[in-house]
């Protein structure tokens, strides 16, 4: 049976993983297996720039099919890997079939979380993750009146700031007490609170959604667990993602929040890797093992693998960084900043240009920047060199960043 490497999952992960093995001169066999019948294509735009109309869904492939077909890919859309059998090195694909692989990449991602409610799959409630998600979600906005956002996340805020421009009527429902609490810290928090509010968004904050009320066969509201009820003839649902483990469970391989990989990536079975939203890592940034769902993180990730296969094996060790646009602001995140005890803002929150970085113990852990690429950019050469940039040189204004990226 042929070798090689057999790549589940077509996203931003198992795309990577198959055009970086080329880039790093692997001549072997290269088989991507995808369960959306698309070419691989980005996530971003689809609660960006597609929803926006500004980006057409037809626009997202990350390569034409000519692409595959030059560098010798093979693609096998539509399909889903049921199971693997370790022992003779080969995948069953579901529906019959067989492959064999000296290599097997697991970049199975994540699904949506659902909301945990009475009706949470009733018709006008949308989830927003695949491009046929995307595509009913704009089909829905069309006669949509009153749009209610469930989740103060990125994709509930990239959302509700697309929706809010067609002049709709939007509530974001976020159950912490600030939004994108998990990924920045209060004061980015207090800006898109503002940021939203100014741009006719309602946020209600320490909200749980109760109930999805139904009539007519559609969505007509949102009890919430206050009391409130909420008007609504659409509900999008950003509560984040459970990582689809399923398939290396069932082959015995570590799960620890994600398929446990090591410093290669690789699982307990040295033959499979793991990359991606699927995957869990012990990362020098987040204090431990963490699992992370970004482009970054997801190319890094298979840049790293596709190099220790073609013989070129180094520790996965990127910075991880972030970004997402609501309406002029675009705000990027590096590090991780979980766990910081002082932080130190650089610039006029109220210009709507600054930057947060984050310290624990007088190291830097993170930088949040809001319209400000250059402080960024430092933050993530400053976190790649282990930087002994002080709160005191953060807090001068005067100081530059660049000026403590170690040589």
């Amino acid at each position: 049976m042929p070798g090689g490497v057999v790549i589940a999952g077509a996203g931003q992960a198992g795309f990577q993983c198959a055009f970086s093995l080329r880039a790093e001169g692997y001549d072997g066999p290269i088989t991507l297996v995808g369960e959306e019948p698309y070419l691989p294509y980005q996530r971003p735009p689809l609660s960006k720039g597609c929803l926006l109309g500004k980006q057409d869904l037809d626009d997202v492939g990350l390569r034409p099919a000519a692409f595959y077909e030059t560098n010798r890919i093979e693609l096998q859309m539509g399909r889903r890997i049921a199971s693997i059998d370790r022992a003779e090195r080969r995948v069953l694909l579901d529906g019959g079939g067989e492959l064999g692989y000296d290599y097997l990449i697991l970049a199975t991602g994540s699904r949506n979380r659902l909301l945990p409610v009475a009706n949470a799959i009733l018709g006008g409630v949308f989830y927003l993750r695949t491009r046929d998600e995307a595509a009913s979600l704009m089909d829905g906005l069309e006669t949509a009146r009153s749009v209610v956002v469930i989740g103060g996340g990125f994709i509930g805020l990239e959302v509700a700031a697309a929706v809010s421009s067609y002049g709709m009527n939007v509530v974001v429902v976020e159950p912490q007490a600030r939004l994108m609490q998990r990924a920045v810290g209060p004061v980015v928090s207090a800006h898109h609170l503002d940021l939203h509010t100014r741009h006719g968004v309602r946020i209600a904050l320490g909200a749980a959604p109760a109930e999805i009320l139904g009539g007519g066969g559609g969505v007509v509201g949102v009890r919430l667990n206050t009391g409130e009820t909420l008007p609504a003839d659409l509900v999008v649902a950003g509560i984040g993602v459970i990582p689809q483990t399923e398939l290396a469970e069932a082959a015995g391989l570590r799960v620890e929040n994600g398929i446990a990989v090591d410093e290669y990536l690789r699982t307990e079975d040295d033959a499979i890797y793991a990359v991606g939203d699927c995957a869990s890592y012990v990362s020098r940034f987040g204090g431990g093992r963490v699992r992370l769902q970004s482009v970054q993180n997801a190319v890094d990730q298979a840049r790293c693998v596709a190099g220790g296969i073609a013989g070129a094996a180094k520790p996965y060790d990127a910075v991880p960084w972030f970004w997402t646009d609501q309406y002029d602001a675009k705000l990027q995140m590096a590090g991780l900043s979980n766990g910081f005890d002082t932080e130190v803002v650089r610039g006029e929150v109220e210009s709507g240009q600054f930057s947060v970085l984050y310290f624990r113990g007088g190291t830097l852990l993170a930088i949040d920047s809001v319209n400000r690429p250059g402080d960024h950019m430092a933050g993530r050469k400053l976190l790649a060199g282990g930087s002994t940039l002080t709160a005191d040189q953060a807090a001068d204004g005067s100081f530059e960043l660049k000026t403590a990226i170690p040589a």
